[in-house]
């Protein structure tokens, strides 16, 4: 598989050629023009902030990374195994000028990436992507003189510097949890969470839990991406009614699923849905997702007196608009909880705190709580791209089709009707188009996604004898706002 390039950082798949991979040529290269971006648009630091995930591949593009940008003339901060979101922390505390997290994120073990952050620890813009990217390609950069050569630090007290600055939130309530007695399970799928998410739990005085798959050894047990189908064995041992909530992070630890006390999936949609109803008792104020998220998060922030605002896909573009629209709870419906009175970036560090509260002042359990939301259907498809695909073609005659309809082309075309929708747009991270329709009813969901796919079918226009040959498109019916998509490890970005 080629590199993928985006706003989402540069993802890949490792070994094989370099034309296929994310490899060690690569690495050092994108490095190199990350570092002169770094150094041509900060003022006063030279310092970046490096960390990743336990991914096997982690240990030697960590080296590689970290040697390079020492030999553009830049000072490394090495945390070692860490989060995403506790480097984006990490960049703001220690006035950096940027940061690197090398993880896939939600992506299987074969992959890995560079996310690339700029001096406010947030992910930097699509222009400065691709002015990193223009200079990659025509070679523009000079490594520094050997009098200039970069150093590097390494500090592995920030997944604990983290957790001190979530427990000082006003919003988090360490006495009514500790109160509550919480037993949980955690599933950490053998990644950086299993560092950090006992680590928080202990902090917030939850004394009984049960870890699944905790060792950071990079070796995931099962696929990566929380969804309801990844998530069995969890949802078995919460069956016995023996606990009081399921936790699950994905392995840079910026998505939080949930699974209530009798094993049911909470819903990764509803994650944040849960916790802005939490901040949002608290604070009046408004909200934003993005446009393939739940209506529930509108409704949500309606009945509590706010205004809710859908971005473009992808965490830069929902910080882009929770800023322009100053909110004060947002995210992605994969799981992913932007709190901007701690930073702005998906932390499901500060998500878990935050749910826990909810449940400790909250009259009931967890399967109480999630059955109190407007209850929508999620139908999640996609449709594998080959070369001879053109997309954009196929969203302006998708557009054709359905004009008298409310269209929104913001990111790819979301089509409404009334409270129902289609969402379809072309991956950041992975060569498929997305395909996401909503409805309070299941079977309307599906139908409005199959409705799509079969127009886009018909605009691709391949030859009778050659169906059999057609994009695998997944077509499997809806979970309460997570799909089974079979593969499709990418539900935002």
């Amino acid at each position: 598989m080629t590199l993928i390039k985006s706003i989402s950082g540069i993802r890949g798949t490792i070994g094989g050629s370099t034309e296929e991979s994310l490899n060690p040529v690569d690495a050092a290269k994108f490095s190199s023009t990350y570092a002169k971006w770094i150094l041509e648009n900060s003022e006063n630091s030279k310092k970046v902030v490096l960390g990743r995930d336990a991914r096997v591949s982690g240990g030697w593009l960590s080296d590689i990374v970290s040697g390079t940008l020492q030999a553009m003339g830049v000072h490394v901060i090495d945390l070692g195994l860490s989060t995403t979101p506790t480097v984006e922390l990490a960049v703001e505390l220690e006035e950096a000028a940027g940061g690197i997290i090398l993880t896939a994120s939600h992506n299987p073990a074969n992959w890995n990436a560079l996310k690339l952050l700029d001096s406010k620890g947030e992910f930097i813009s699509a222009e400065a992507m691709q002015e990193i990217l223009t200079n990659a390609d025509e070679g523009n950069f000079e490594f520094a003189d050997y009098k200039q050569t970069g150093s590097v630090t390494t500090d592995d007290t920030y997944i604990d510097k983290h957790i001190e600055k979530i427990l000082e939130l006003p919003l988090v309530d360490v006495e009514a949890i500790k109160a509550k007695d919480f037993k949980v399970v955690i599933d950490c799928v053998n990644s950086t969470g299993g560092i950090a998410v006992p680590k928080l739990l202990k902090a917030l005085g939850v004394n009984t839990v049960e870890e699944l798959y905790c060792e950071p050894n990079g070796k995931f047990p099962h696929n990566p991406e929380p969804l309801p189908e990844n998530i069995n064995e969890i949802c078995r041992t919460l069956e016995n009614g023996n606990f009081n909530l399921g936790i699950i992070v994905d392995p840079d630890v910026d998505r939080l699923a949930l699974v209530t006390e009798d094993g049911t999936p909470f819903g990764e949609e509803y994650t944040l849905v849960a916790v802005a109803d939490y901040v949002l008792e608290k604070t009046k104020g408004n909200t934003v997702s993005n446009m393939s998220s739940t209506r529930a998060l509108r409704d949500v922030t309606e009945k509590h007196g706010g205004s809710y605002t859908a971005s473009a896909v992808g965490e830069v573009n929902v910080v882009k608009m929770m800023k322009e629209t100053n909110a004060i709870i947002g995210g992605e419906g994969n799981g992913g909880v932007i709190l901007p009175e701690l930073h702005y970036g998906r932390d499901a560090l500060v998500g878990i705190a935050l749910i826990l509260s909810k449940l400790a002042n909250y009259n009931g359990t967890a399967n109480m709580l999630r059955k109190s939301f407007p209850d929508y259907h999620i139908s999640k498809n996609k449709i594998e791209l080959t070369p001879e695909i053109d997309v954009d073609n196929i969203l302006v005659k998708i557009q054709e089709r359905y004009v008298n309809q409310p269209i929104n082309t913001l990111d790819g075309v979301k089509i409404e009707f009334g409270k129902e929708w289609v969402h379809l747009r072309k991956s950041n991270t992975e060569p498929i188009i997305r395909i996401y329709s909503e409805s309070d009813s299941e079977r309307t969901a599906e139908h409005l996604a199959q409705k799509i796919i079969s127009d886009i079918k018909e605009i691709i226009s391949f030859k009778a004898d050659d169906e059999e040959e057609l994009p695998v498109v997944d077509q499997k019916a809806t979970e309460e706002t997570s799909d089974n998509v079979k593969g499709d490890t990418s539900t935002s970005e």
